[in-house]
Formats: structure tokens, C-alpha cells, sequence
């Protein structure tokens, strides 16, 4: 790992500090401390403009599966800039990439979700579910099946209508969401159970909320509902066994679509190229995809629909009418190339096997942690994982937010080498897939050091 060229970090630091609006900025802090200026990076490593190594514990944000600064991505990305840079795909042109990984996905994907709609990432591949599926409906002389049913501490993305499915309500503050268009029901988060229920009857009860829902609002009205096959930035929800099979009979048995949103579980996270069908035993009406697709190399999204949806919305509404839905960046030439590379790539290295074996040992050791005093649950599958840290072990209440606990052990982590996402009080590890085993025990002694110095300070300022 070596800089390619001398970088000015104090400059940089200065102008990312004046001049950049990051997302999830936290500007009680920002403004003092400014951003951590990364220069360089090494499949599972990356460095910062001081010199200093951390194992990324994130994988970027859940999506540099293939690892950092493989040569033969940047060659594919190379040369399809040489080659053809950009093309609009408006209407009846394409490029090769373009057409190629259209192909790939709908091999890769479950049962005839066959067609691809390309975008710029998560959120834009929801909006564009939306929209189309409000199409489809209108399109079916249904043009009151508008509404959308999303769940409390799911998240879909940032953009309008993403944020508004979205049920992660600390990111609501202060911004508007559609109300009207959006209605929730509750987070199948086995953890928080009320005390005696089973799983069997804990999972029963939110399905039936789903179809209470629906017929509160009226199956006519209602025209999808949006699930994470594993919930991400709503704190890695693994729902109870059966969950899914069970919610989409209810969507079938009235009419609604059903949006699996793999923006985060697909391309390996959990050992599939698609976790839907493979770990959930689900095939969706829609699938939702982005971050693994191109391992973060590029910017790219893609809406995955069935044969069912294609044909109905593939017919003329009227003579001289087109589908009029797309983006300047729709199906990108150079990063529609570098998902077929990614893909490539992956079944070459058997990454997806790599994530189910090492997943595995990453998982189990991350639950020997479950002896510290704070580690409330350790959850998720394979490469996406959450700590819960809590108070009280017995009673799952929570340490007081003033706390920051999440980001202390964060913090603590950092000044060991290694790099963990804070969500309040939970922390989130989702790494490259390409993770061996001397990573995932540095990566949890690491964690093990750093919580031990968090229970200490806070222990120290009366938090504990």
C-alpha cells in the first residue's frame, strides 16, 4: 500500500472541511474536527493521509465485496473508457456492458425476475420500483393502487420516495416524508420479543399486522410492500424463520407486490449472489439492487422485474406513447462494465463461498463477545453483523444516549486499526467478503479490546 502521488493533507482536510456537504454529517462535530482524509487502500485495508493501516470492518458502506484496489477492475474500467465512455441508452440505442450485465443479472437472479432497469445506486433502484409499479397498476386499470407499506427501522435510501419508505425514524428529523403515500408496520426484530412469546407466534403476530394493514387501507389501494431480506442500516434484523414465505403469500393473496430490497444483501453478503430465493426461500415480484453490484468500484443500481410486470408495462399505452422513465447515467457504459468484471471476478474467486465459510467463522467468533458486560445480542449472517450494546443484559434497557456508545467503541476501535460503523448504540460490520481468518481474529480481539475500554470510560463517568 503506497500513495501514488504526494497528497497535501492538511489542504485536503481544509477543503473538504469548507466545501463538502457529507452525507450524515454530524456538524455538532464536523466543523471542529473535519474528516479523516483516505488515501490509499489494500483489499481489506485502507489508509489515511498520515500513514496509518486500518482493516475497513464496513466494506466501505456494505459494499466493497471484492476487496480494494484490485488491478484487473481498474483495467476493465480502463478500457471501456478508451473504448466507449458514455452513450445514452434513451430509446432504441445500448452499449455492450450495458447489455451484457442485464443478461448476467437476469441469469443470476430467481425464478423470471428477467428484465433490468438501470440507475445510479439503492435509492434511485427504489424510486424507480415505485414508479414503476404505480405504472403497472394504471396500466391494469387499477390506478387506486397507489399506496406503499414499509417497516419501522427499514431503510431504503435517501432520496424522496426511498426516505419516505424508509421506517428509520431518526433519519426523519427535520426533513419532510410523504405521509400520505407511505404507511409502516413493525420491525420484526426477534431481540426485542416481548418476554415468554415465541418465535413461531412473535412471527405470526407481525405477519398478521402486515395483512391488518392491508386491509385497513384497502387491498385496492395498497400496491407494494418493501422488505430487506436481512434489515441493514435499522440494526442487521434477522426476522424469525419463515417471516418472508409468510409475508409474501398475504402480498399474493391481495394483489400487492412485493420489493425485496438486496441493495445490500446481494452480490455474496451472506453467500449468495441473491439471498431472496437462496436464504429466504422467496422469489419477488421486484428486486432492488446497487453496492455489491459493482463492489463500489463505480456508481450503479439496478431494478430487477419480473416477466409478469415486464409484459404489462412493455405494452404502448397509446399510439406515440413511450415509457418515459430513465436517467442521463441509465445503464452507464463504464460501470455497467465494471459489474460484469465484479461478477466475473466473483464466481472466478468463488467469493460467495469464501462468504459462507469464513462468514461462518466471522459470525461464530463475533458471538464469543457475548461474555462482555454491555453486548446486549450479536446478530446478522455471515459478513453482515450487528453488536447491541445495552445497560442491562437481563432487561435489554439501554444505555443513555448521552453515552454515544456506538461511536465510542467506534472511536476506540479506530485508534486500534480498524474501522466499525457506529448507529447509535449498536455497531455494524459488514467488510470486504474477502476476509481470511487472521483478519476476522484481528477484527474481533480488536473489537473485544475496544468495548472493554468503552465498559471502563463508562464506568468511569457514572454511565455504568
Amino acid at each position: 500500500m503506497s500513495n501514488k502521488q504526494p497528497i497535501d493533507v492538511k489542504k485536503v482536510w481544509q477543503q473538504d472541511r469548507d466545501h463538502y456537504i457529507h452525507p450524515w454529517t454530524d456538524f455538532s462535530t464536523f466543523k471542529e474536527t473535519g474528516s479523516m482524509v483516505l488515501t490509499d487502500s489494500d483489499n481489506v485495508h485502507v489508509q489515511d493521509g498520515n500513514g496509518n493501516r486500518y482493516l475497513d470492518g464496513i466494506g466501505g458502506l456494505w459494499c466493497v465485496n471484492i476487496g480494494y484496489a484490485r488491478e484487473e477492475m481498474a483495467q476493465a474500467i480502463a478500457d471501456q473508457v478508451r473504448q466507449i465512455p458514455y452513450y445514452s441508452c434513451f430509446g432504441h440505442h445500448t452499449t455492450v456492458p450495458a447489455a451484457q450485465l442485464a443478461a448476467k443479472l437476469a441469469e443470476l437472479a430467481p425464478g423470471n425476475l428477467n428484465h433490468v432497469f438501470y440507475g445510479c445506486g439503492g435509492s434511485v433502484a427504489n424510486d424507480t420500483a415505485v414508479r414503476i409499479i404505480h405504472f403497472y397498476f394504471n396500466q391494469l386499470g387499477k390506478p387506486n393502487k397507489k399506496k406503499i407499506i414499509g417497516r419501522i427501522d427499514g431503510y431504503h435510501g435517501s432520496t424522496y420516495m426511498a426516505m419516505s419508505i424508509t421506517g428509520v425514524k431518526f433519519d426523519h428529523i427535520g426533513f419532510d416524508i410523504d405521509e400520505q403515500m407511505v404507511a409502516h408496520i413493525s420491525c420484526p426484530n426477534p431481540y426485542r420479543r416481548p418476554e415468554g412469546q415465541s418465535l413461531e407466534a412473535f412471527c405470526d403476530e407481525k405477519v398478521q399486522e402486515l395483512e391488518d394493514k392491508i386491509l385497513e387501507m384497502g387491498p385496492d389501494n395498497v400496491a407494494a410492500f418493501f422488505a430487506e431480506p436481512i434489515m441493514g442500516a435499522g440494526g442487521v434484523i434477522v426476522p424469525p424463520e419463515g417471516y418472508h414465505r409468510k409475508t409474501l403469500e398475504v402480498c399474493r393473496k391481495y394483489g400487492v407486490l412485493y420489493v425485496s430490497d438486496e441493495v445490500v444483501t446481494a452480490f455474496g453478503r451472506l453467500g449468495h449472489m441473491f439471498a431472496s430465493e437462496a436464504e429466504f426461500g422467496i422469489v419477488p415480484d421486484i428486486i432492488t439492487c446497487a453496492k455489491g453490484l459493482t463492489s463500489g468500484y463505480l456508481p450503479l443500481g439496478a431494478t430487477i422485474l419480473s416477466d409478469d410486470i415486464y409484459e404489462v408495462i412493455s405494452k404502448p399505452q397509446a399510439d406515440g406513447a413511450i415509457f418515459t422513465h430513465g436517467f442521463t447515467y441509465s445503464g452507464h457504459p463504464v460501470s455497467c462494465a465494471a459489474g460484469v468484471k465484479n461478477i466475473e471476478i466473483m464466481e472466478r474467486e468463488n467469493i460467495c463461498g469464501n462468504a459462507m465459510e469464513m462468514g461462518a467463522y466471522f459470525e461464530a467468533q463475533l458471538k464469543t463477545l457475548m461474555d462482555l458486560p454491555i453486548v446486549g445480542d450479536v446478530r446478522g449472517r455471515k459478513f453482515m453483523m450487528c453488536i447491541e450494546n445495552v445497560a442491562n443484559k437481563v432487561t435489554k434497557e439501554l444505555i443513555d444516549p448521552a453515552a454515544r456508545v456506538g461511536n465510542r467503541i467506534a472511536d476506540h476501535c479506530q485508534a486500534r486499526g480498524l474501522i466499525v460503523r457506529p448507529l447509535a448504540h449498536m455497531n455494524v460490520l459488514s467488510p470486504p467478503l474477502t476476509l481470511n481468518k487472521e483478519n476476522v481474529d484481528f477484527l474481533v480481539a480488536v473489537l473485544r479490546e475496544s468495548i472493554e475500554a468503552t465498559v471502563a470510560d463508562l464506568k468511569a463517568e457514572g454511565f455504568l
